[in-house]
């Protein structure tokens, strides 16, 4: 129990993310996750923001930028994100080996 308490579950969730947009066919149609768009509603602010991360994994920036102008920015604030969580993660471990 202790373990799945120090699990870290966001950190699990953004690096299977970018990994599974890294791996997506950028030219497939693929199902969204997105609750506007499987409402039926046409128009989300988020619309397009995964398919411009990959277009930019894939190495094709104009065509990002022309899904979702955010896609550069997000990946960016996800990487960063992801290098706080892990820089926190072994902060932890440090803190638990020097107790022991």
């Amino acid at each position: 129990m202790k373990y799945i308490k120090s699990f870290p579950i966001e950190l699990t969730f953004w690096i299977l993310a970018l990994v599974l947009l890294a791996t997506a066919n950028p030219h497939e149609h693929h199902f969204s996750l997105c609750p506007l768009a499987n409402l039926g509603i046409t128009w989300c602010p988020g619309c397009g923001l995964g398919r411009s991360i990959t277009a930019l994994f894939h190495g094709d920036v104009s065509a990002s930028f022309s899904h979702h102008w955010f896609g550069i920015p997000a990946l960016i604030l996800i990487c960063y994100r992801i290098y706080q969580l892990t820089k926190q993660l072994f902060n932890k471990q440090k803190e638990f080996n020097l107790k022991f």
